[in-house]
């Protein structure tokens, strides 16, 4: 049976003309020559161009193909022919718009030889190019062909050393330079670096000559050089009646040059820009090109190009363009523009906004969790109760890879639908990519499979094991291994014996599979040892991705998680895009780089420090809120706009780019002044410019004030809104979400306060939700009471958490952690889940360590001891430059203010510095206990008794009360009066007190001293640190550690699970 299929043609619908205002129109009858169109945001410029080509085409007898219409992405210019072809109501035999590139690109290929060319010509993306940069470097170094200064020998193999060369290559082609020219400037101005780049430059160039491969700004030069010839220009002339140029501001000098050689001398030139949202000077985009092109491209009679602005928006009202036209004040210059026009168009009239007004917010929050909560919060609420749609709000940020990821995370988290543009971030910064690459990491090389990876890839896609399972595997294991051992020795620790077991699965046959996990474990272990095999035998990069990727049901459950629809859906189609481009890399790879292997590939991923474009243009799915750069967002808008994290170190960002081969001071003739502060912070400004422009009815900007001396504070940006700053305290205390619902419920249940009906009426609701699912998967695992804390019975563990059969050994850190929370000492000390220590703690480390110098008699002049602060300052990591300066000051400070107290005590008689100590003692209930530690200092005062001082660089020292009732001084006490320092003071010391001595804080030239005096016993004879170091004995050998609340709950690093806080909930094993 045969078919047939027959091609329909369908004409485009037409599109109705628009209805322009007064300056759109005179743009439209523009007669000709240069003209320049001032449009700000909301202003009308892409109906406006679209109207000038349609008059052209429609009405001034220009077929389609002598309009040439330019912007400066795939996206615009895929609209703009859209529109352009809606409104002709018919289409073209050649594209009605296109990109700089991909003019440039079919310029070059038409007019070189094709001998040059056999086959395409392939243009670099971003990330492509960086690698073949650093791949050229790291010969160079090695064959010394190019001479670097000696000072640069030890950058040449690093990522930034390849980015700053690059800025420099991008620098000398945007200015028309040659190799040649690059070498001649640098030896006339005194610079090395840039001799030895313009050598560099050439065998760069030939490299990609000889690999059929041009990147963005080789490919624009070329053209350029192309467009002045005298046939080549005449071509160009004779065939393009009129040009158009969209988003004008963000050209570079080459490109102006381009448009001279098309469309100089007084021709048709319609360019439309807008000097305020001119962002990109990071990739050579110059503010000044449109702000001086009406002396850059003057009338046929010589005369200043025609300049109008567009003067009325229809974005957003008066509220939000009053709050956009304060941020603008503080941009500057109109360049060769005259007043009046430059004024009309800085001062927009709103006309005919659907939204009225609009609605500005100015809020900070006390940390980055806050923030992000009220903004998830924020967003619920516009959806829920003001029916705005996902898709009509958007989340900008400065930083795609600083701030994106965290904040995806945490919405998606809450509920909140959220889409991110593929190239936002680095291909492998994408998680199913990070899960393939690590396979394959391990594959090529077993050794590279540690504890932390093992873990990682059971729980990963390939893996498919939850925690929980991977906990019962570790424990069934070791299990195994106890019971080999019949008691000779412990077994290994569980992450081991999994890391083991995944290297061989055999290890796993004989396990019992139900709810271990072993099976899944087994299959991925049987997965990468095929892989091993395939690399053995030479497979490319391709084909084991593919093995890792089709050898598991991963595949299947991300068709499943699409077809479902939802938020599960968006992730899923996201990580099909990522595999999806992964493997385009991947086959790429193997076809230019001749086969050079897995190493090289991997090493080519992990490089690629910038976003490409290989998920650019896949879309955005579904209705989700937009999260983006405010790079990005240009050109967009939504209904409500949160412009998030606006901190003053990150935006404005005034860090100087490219401080080692300072390409920003490389000019067409020579070096020129570096880009000044104030460039910079207009350049900022530009961009917060376009992000509060963005919303049409609601915009939201926000920052952390944190509550911390050294923590984030708002930028200097926020006061150009002139906007009262609201500050939220806190997290929501009831979120718009089913976890805010439930928790809720759950909390009118479980009050005694509440009225019987009213918990009745919560409990209902409650057991409605928890029977509530969406195929076969229930909506809350928390509205039933099987998830709720103490409802469940308490674990219990194998082991011990401390040995039974031998004396229990603390500290009097532990005894302080052990009072003020059992449970953080527990998940801190026991379970090793605290963080990194803070600069905080890395400032108080250096200051002991200089007292004890000091207090052990090595020297007593403070000067020389901040010499030896200098020596080892620099190692300590500070959040910004200004705060390790601040902390700087601070530290020495505190060395003065303690050399002053430690010469001024003749009433002491210093024993020692950092004296440790081990003293066991029995408890009442006949419990022993080991107590070890050091003290900072111990004196003897007139009276012979023995005085224990400590130092702190706390930045709030505690009060009266709470120092006499602090258990470590309590501890150090104790241990004196029973001998705990005999070596020292030999036996029967009595205790004279203690004291903290804080070294930041100033008592008239001298640090604070806090006085705790002796201890004196109860009735039972007993010290009061004895009865809370019974407390603490109790709760570690019952291991009953209960959450307790207090002052530094705010700074604890386990809230989250902390069954004492509101946000806290339970981890289920």
């Amino acid at each position: 049976m045969s078919v047939t299929y027959r091609l329909e043609r369908r004409s485009p619908a037409l599109a109705k003309p628009p209805q322009l205002d007064e300056a759109q129109q005179a743009v439209v009858d523009h007669p000709g020559g240069p003209l320049l169109v001032l449009a700000g945001p909301g202003t009308g410029k892409t109906t406006t161009l679209v109207e000038a080509v349609v008059e052209r085409i429609e009405h001034r007898g220009s077929r389609p193909d002598q309009v040439l219409v330019l912007t400066f992405s795939r996206k615009a210019a895929a609209e703009l022919r859209d529109r352009i072809t809606g409104r002709l109501g018919r289409t073209s035999s050649t594209p009605l718009s296109s990109t700089f590139h991909s003019f440039c690109y079919g310029l070059v290929r038409h007019w070189q030889p094709a001998e040059l060319y056999a086959g395409p010509l392939r243009l670099l993306s971003a990330p492509e190019q960086d690698v073949v940069l650093r791949e050229l470097l790291t010969h160079s170094r090695e064959s010394g062909k190019t001479q670097w200064p000696a000072s640069l020998e030890r950058a040449l193999g690093t990522r930034g050393f390849a980015r700053e060369v690059h800025a420099v290559l991008a620098r000398a082609r945007e200015r028309g330079l040659e190799p040649a020219d690059l070498t001649r400037i640098g030896h006339e101005s005194g610079r090395p670096e840039w001799v030895a780049a313009g050598a560099f430059m050439e065998d760069y160039v030939d490299v990609l000559d000889w690999g059929g491969s041009i990147d963005y700004s080789e490919l624009i030069h070329r053209a350029v050089l192309l467009a002045e010839t005298p046939e080549v220009q005449a071509d160009l002339r004779s065939r393009y009646a009129a040009v158009f140029v969209d988003e004008y501001q963000d050209t570079d000098p080459s490109q102006v040059r381009l448009l001279q050689a098309i469309a100089g001398n007084g021709r048709d030139l319609v360019v439309v820009g807008d000097p305020d949202q001119s962002i990109y000077a990071f990739r050579g985009a110059d503010v000044g090109g449109i702000l001086e092109f009406p002396t850059q491209f003057l009338r046929a009679d010589r005369r200043p190009a025609e300049v109008v602005s567009l003067a009325t928006t229809r974005r957003f009202g008066s509220r939000l363009l009053a709050a956009s036209r304060r941020v603008a004040a503080g941009i500057g210059v109109r360049g060769a523009i005259d007043r009046e026009t430059f004024e009309r168009f800085r001062n927009p009239e709103p006309h005919g906004s659907a939204y009225g007004d609009g609605k500005l917010e100015v809020f900070t929050f006390s940390s980055s969790g806050a923030e992000t909560d009220h903004i998830a919060d924020i967003l619920r609420r516009a959806h829920l109760e003001d029916g705005i749609p996902w898709s009509e709000m958007a989340v900008l940020v400065r930083s795609g890879v600083n701030s994106i990821p965290a904040l995806r995370r945490a919405l998606v988290g809450t509920g909140v639908p959220v889409e991110v543009a593929g190239d936002e971030l680095p291909l492998r910064r994408e998680p199913a990519v990070q899960t393939l690459l690590s396979a394959l990491r391990c594959s090529l090389d077993p050794s590279r499979l540690d504890v932390e990876l093992t873990r990682s890839l059971l729980m990963s896609p390939l893996g498919d094991l939850d925690a929980a399972q991977v906990r019962r595997l570790g424990r069934q294991l070791r299990s195994r291994e106890r019971a080999a051992e019949d008691g000779e020795r412990l077994p290994r620790p569980s992450g081991e014996l999994l890391r083991q077991a995944l290297g061989d699965p055999v290890l796993l046959a004989d396990l019992d599979s139900d709810g271990t996990g072993a099976v899944k474990a087994a299959k991925l272990g049987h997965l990468l040892a095929k892989a091993r095999r395939q690399l053995d035998d030479g497979a490319p990069a391709e084909e084991v991705l593919w093995s890792l990727w089709s050898g598991t049901t991963w595949p299947y459950r991300l068709r499943a998680a699409v077809e479902r629809g939802g938020a599960a859906a968006r992730a899923g189609h996201r990580d099909l895009d990522a595999v999806c481009a992964l493997f385009e890399v991947a086959a790429r790879s193997e076809e230019k780089r001749e086969r050079t292997g897995v190493t090289a590939f991997l090493d080519q991923i992990e490089a690629q420090q910038i976003p490409g474009d290989t998920l650019a243009d896949r879309g955005v799915r579904g209705d989700a809120v937009r999260l983006l750069t405010a790079h990005r967002s240009k050109g967009l808008e939504w209904r409500l706009v949160v412009v998030a994290s606006v901190q003053e170190g990150s935006w404005p960002d005034l860090r100087r780019r490219g401080t080692l081969l300072q390409a920003d001071r490389l000019g067409a003739d020579g070096i020129v002044e570096p880009t000044t502060p104030m460039a910079m912070m207009a350049e900022e400004r530009r961009l917060f410019y376009v992000a509060v422009t963005r919303a049409k009815q609601r915009l939201v900007v926000t920052a952390v004030a944190s509550p911390e001396p050294d923590g984030d504070q708002p930028s200097r940006l926020l006061t150009d809104l002139r906007q009262t700053i609201q500050h939220r305290p806190g997290r929501p205390r009831r979120p718009l979400s089913l976890a805010g619902v439930v928790g809720e419920l759950r909390r009118v249940t479980a009050d005694p306060a509440a009225s019987d009906a009213l918990r009745t009426a919560a409990a209902a609701r409650l057991v409605r939700l928890a029977e509530c699912s969406v195929q076969g998967e229930p909506v809350s695992g928390f509205a039933h009471p099987a998830g709720w804390w103490g409802l469940r019975a308490d674990s219990t563990a194998a082991d011990a958490v401390r040995p039974l059969d031998q004396p229990l050994q603390l500290s009097a850190s532990a005894l302080t952690g052990l009072k003020d929370c059992a449970l953080r000492w527990f998940l801190s000390r026991e379970a090793s889940g605290e963080s990194a220590r803070s600069t905080s703690l890395g400032f108080g480390s250096v200051l002991h360590v200089l007292a004890e110098h000091l207090g052990s008699g090595e020297t007593a002049d403070p000067d020389d001891m901040i010499k030896h602060l200098d020596g080892v300052w620099d190692q300590l990591q500070f959040a910004s430059p200004w705060i390790g300066r601040r902390e700087r000051a601070a530290a020495e400070e505190a060395i003065r203010r303690f050399a002053r107290w430690h010469n001024s005590r003749p009433h002491r008689t210093l024993v020692g510095s950092e004296i440790p100590f081990e003293v066991e003692t029995q408890l009442d209930d006949g419990e022993r206990v080991v107590l070890r530690g050091r003290v900072d200092r111990l004196e003897k005062d007139a009276g012979g008794r023995v005085v224990v001082v400590d130092f702190k660089t706390s930045k709030n020292p505690p009060t009266g009360p709470q120092v006499a009732a602090d258990v470590q001084l309590g501890l150090y006490q104790l241990v004196v009066e029973t001998d705990g320092f005999a070596d020292e003071l030999g036996d029967g010391a009595r205790s004279g007190g203690a004291e903290l001595v804080q070294l930041r804080t100033d008592a008239t030239g001298l640090p604070k001293v806090q006085h705790q005096p002796p201890p004196v016993p109860d009735e039972e004879g007993r010290m009061p640190v004895e009865v809370h170091l019974t407390k603490a004995v109790r709760s570690v050998r019952d291991e009953a550690f209960s959450a307790t609340e207090n002052d530094y709950c705010s700074l604890c690093t386990f809230v989250r699970i902390c069954p004492a806080q509101q946000r806290g909930g339970s981890v289920l094993a």
